[in-house]
């Protein structure tokens, strides 16, 4: 308890200014960004900042509509940046339309400096499942970004081939329930009909919800592991903070009015904020190739997770590996 109540206060209250914002990022003329879940939240305003400093940045979105009214926005509010903005249709609740949508992006580029997988859902409600019927939190948060950023490894290997080491980076959106809504260990498994390992959708949505966040800090971890030196490419996680964001859409109506007020009043920072700790953990030039799943909280700078997560790291057979290993499984038919 005292790691998690110490985790809450840090990435809660004990925030230092955030090191790097709009304000003192360097030019981005020639790189390549892709933002899932752009089109709102945390993601529109890291997409506000990169364009504003003259980056090409991919918004990752399932609604045509939505992502361009976001990309008109953007462009009347930066006119004079020399960046461009560009829609790509992203579905990560859907396996079968990834492929196509990572074939389409590597048609259109030749680089990608950083894919930061910010898209995800929180708490929908009880029962929703993605379109090949697993838990919609497990799909959309988990599955659909292992799919994506595994296809993209090529795009992301030749790029950093001609990049500072560790520059070219993959980002995977944390929570601070990585530490504070998780079971010990980070995720619960189960046996699936055929006797194999597959993560344990049983536990209700908040801890499923929880569980999709370790698992993208395990994901860091191992693509890091597996493929992120070799590659000459950085795999970071983070927490963004506690955030007001279209993220909070389902769980609005499950508060009371007092809790609400709480919530907005204490504990949920504007967005923007949350957008200063992803561009830390995509553009930092304090992070180096050798921290592959450095963990980023709230406003830019480095922490460790719960001791239990941590030793999943270093255990043979551990859950990260497991993880991945279901991903792979599960996701092999689709790319």
């Amino acid at each position: 308890m005292f790691h998690q109540a110490r985790a809450f206060w840090n990435q809660s209250f004990s925030i230092p200014h955030p090191p790097l914002t709009e304000k003192n990022l360097p030019d981005q003329n020639g790189k390549v960004y892709l933002i899932t879940g752009a089109n709102t939240g945390v993601g529109y305003q890291l997409a506000t900042i990169l364009y504003s400093r003259n980056a090409k940045v991919y918004i990752g979105a399932r609604s045509e509509a939505k992502a361009l009214a976001a990309i008109d926005n953007l462009k009347q509010l930066h006119p004079k940046s020399e960046g461009s903005l560009e829609y790509l249709h992203l579905d990560l609740s859907d396996l079968t339309t990834i492929k196509a949508t990572a074939e389409e992006f590597m048609s259109r580029e030749t680089k990608l400096h950083w894919l930061n997988n910010n898209a995800g859902v929180m708490v929908p409600p009880e029962g929703s499942k993605g379109a090949q019927g697993i838990d919609l939190q497990f799909q959309t948060n988990i599955l659909g970004p292992f799919l994506l950023t595994k296809l993209l490894l090529p795009i992301l290997r030749r790029t950093a081939e001609a990049e500072p080491q560790g520059t070219v980076r993959v980002s995977w959106a944390g929570s601070l329930t990585v530490d504070v809504q998780t079971v010990k260990g980070g995720l619960a498994w189960k046996m699936d009909k055929d006797g194999q390992d597959t993560l344990d959708d049983s536990k209700g949505n908040r801890l499923n919800y929880g569980a999709t966040k370790a698992a993208n800090y395990f994901l860091a971890h191992e693509f890091g592991k597996r493929f992120g030196s070799r590659d000459g490419v950085l795999h970071t996680s983070y927490n963004p903070g506690n955030l007001k964001s279209d993220l909070q859409r389902h769980t609005e109506s499950q508060w009371p009015a007092f809790a609400r007020w709480i919530l907005h009043h204490w504990l949920l920072y504007p967005a923007i904020f949350g957008a200063y700790t992803e561009l830390y953990s995509g553009l930092s030039p304090d992070l180096t190739i050798k921290e592959q799943g450095v963990y980023i909280v709230p406003w830019g700078r480095r922490a460790s997770v719960r001791p239990d997560l941590v030793a999943e790291l270093g255990k043979e057979g551990g859950s990260p590996e497991r993880l991945f290993e279901w991903c792979d499984r599960v996701t092999k038919q689709y790319a």
